[in-house]
């Protein structure tokens, strides 16, 4: 006699983040956990509803837990969701399937190679069989970002509204460049701020901190938006950027700003005109604008486009953000030309609090005292050493 205790099957919050985009239409057409049959297409002919999408969607669980209750699901059958021992959403069993993982990880991330970041991980998550049907989740923080950007919209009665996917892992100065071009040929801009589902220790609330700084302190802030966007394994592929797009699109934005040296954009030339990876998609209507990579350049003396300035690239630096995290990470204050210094204080304090034994001390020898008696912290005293090494009368 079979069990009346309904089945469960046991997922991540990256899994349950996922869902949710799926959801609330945020990958549509997606709207479903695709069966076999559909799975096969999509993942050969690369559309689905004859819309273009890069993989199939599906739910694989691994473990030996969960691989009981898949084999043992009976189609119309309802099986829980939980995550942390709470039951977050419900699947309608259509069909269950065999799954060839090495195959899913090369539709996702056009290798399996595990050296490959972040393969290794999905592997360990991914199982053997996968679960078709409708479903329902409760995740509420990509909900709240649609209402968020729908109000905004009806606020300022944006026609234009261009999407920037930023790690701004760190924030640096050709962000601020590229963000504030884009907000003068749009009415809204929504910064998707990309919140992975990896910890370290330049974590997503210390990025959103920088972000909000710059946004509050240097912009018109009624018209630009922080909004996380949870990047989940699905995002972490070769099809990065097609998925952007099919989620900016979906959010209601009429751009999407990416920079021309993103790796994924793929630019080349047919026929005397610039194409991409673009141009072939059905059902992706969202304005794609290409940006040239910006450079600090040592003879015009100010942040250029490698498009517009005259000088070789031997009088370029360029805003390679891994090195300046590197400099971050090391202690060390980046030159403002790369990192403003309101944003390196707010980041050196946090990743070394209680760096120095006597700050007192350190204001009191090095930094110039305007009279008054006043209460400075780790990030006044980075903020104002700064000033120092901008100092030139004595180079």
């Amino acid at each position: 006699m079979k069990s009346s205790r309904k089945s469960k099957l046991y997922i991540d919050q990256e899994a349950l983040a996922t869902l949710a985009l799926v959801q609330e239409g945020l990958l549509a057409p997606v709207d479903k956990l695709m069966n076999k049959e559909e799975a096969e297409y999509v993942d050969t002919h690369k559309e689905y509803k004859g819309k273009s999408f890069p993989f199939s969607f599906i739910l694989a669980p691994n473990g030996r837990r969960n691989e009981e209750v898949l084999k043992s699901l009976q189609k119309g059958e309802n099986v829980d969701l939980v995550v942390d021992g709470k039951k977050v959403g419900e699947v309608e069993c259509e069909e269950v399937f065999t799954i060839n993982p090495i195959e899913r990880l090369k539709s996702i991330y056009g290798t399996a190679d595990e050296s490959h970041p972040g393969i290794a991980a999905t592997l360990k998550r991914l199982g053997r069989y996968a679960l078709s049907g409708d479903f329902w989740v409760e995740f509420d923080e990509v909900k709240k970002a649609k209402e968020i950007i729908e109000e905004r919209k009806r606020e300022l009665g944006a026609q234009s509204v261009a999407a920037i996917m930023l790690a701004a892992k760190p924030l640096h100065r050709a962000h601020e460049r590229l963000i504030r071009l884009t907000l003068e040929e749009n009415d809204l801009v929504v910064l998707f701020l990309l919140k992975p589902y990896t910890s370290d220790s330049f974590g997503y609330e210390l990025r959103h901190r920088t972000l909000e700084f710059f946004v509050k302190n240097y912009l018109p802030k009624n018209r630009v938006l922080i909004v996380p966007l949870e990047n989940t394994y699905i995002f972490a592929g070769f099809n990065e950027l097609i998925l952007d797009a099919i989620v900016a699109q979906n959010f209601g934005c009429t751009r999407l700003v990416v920079g021309k040296n993103h790796a994924g954009l793929g630019l080349y030339y047919d026929k005397n005109s610039v194409k991409s990876i673009f141009d072939d998609l059905k059902g992706i209507t969202i304005d794609i604008q290409t940006v040239s990579e910006f450079v600090y350049c040592d003879e015009c003396k100010t942040l250029v486009s490698t498009n517009t300035c005259p000088h070789g690239s031997h009088h370029h630096i360029s805003y390679h953000a891994d090195s300046i995290l590197e400099l971050l990470q090391l202690g060390i204050l980046p030159p403002a030309v790369l990192v403003r210094k309101e944003i390196s204080a707010i980041i050196l304090s946090h990743l070394f609090p209680g760096r120095f034994k006597n700050l007192e001390k350190l204001f009191a020898d090095l930094i110039p005292n305007p009279g008054i008696m006043e209460e400075r912290n780790e990030k006044d005293f980075y903020i104002e050493l700064m000033k120092l090494y901008q100092t030139t009368s004595l180079t």
